[in-house]
């Protein structure tokens, strides 16, 4: 069953977000918290996809221009995501698939994680794959 996107239903979720281009860190906090809503909102609909889109891009041009990054290694990535989302190590055994002992040198860093594997965790954590490789 495919949900038709209805541009009246969305123009009222515009209405009522109001997002633009974030320019205060006020703008930033707003939509941010919206964001994070509708990234854990269950059963979507595709006007609200459509604004977590643009949400989520308004939020990362703010991010790059006010909080710019060093370059993370994708072990330290997934170190961070797993201690902000409180996952175990012991988790990611049933996440990839794979033995505790791969599981454990992916997470120390001394084995890269494959393409198979960052697709699970991506999917899992509902971020990029490319975060991982």
């Amino acid at each position: 069953m495919t949900l038709t996107f209805d541009r009246n239903t969305y123009s009222q979720l515009l209405a009522e977000i109001a997002p633009k281009v974030i320019e205060t860190e006020e703008d930033y906090e707003r939509l941010l918290k919206v964001a994070e809503y509708l990234t854990f909102k269950k059963n979507r609909s595709p006007e609200e996809r459509a604004l977590h889109k643009l949400l989520v891009r308004l939020i990362e041009d703010y991010e790059e221009e006010n909080y710019p990054m060093d370059e993370s290694t994708p072990h330290e990535i997934l170190l961070h995501i797993m201690e902000s989302s409180g996952i175990r190590q012991a988790d990611l055994v049933r996440i990839l698939g794979s033995s505790s002992g791969v599981v454990s040198e992916v997470v120390n860093g001394k084995r890269s994680i494959s393409k198979a594997q960052a697709k699970a965790l991506g999917e899992y954590f509902k971020v990029s794959p490319s975060l991982f490789i």
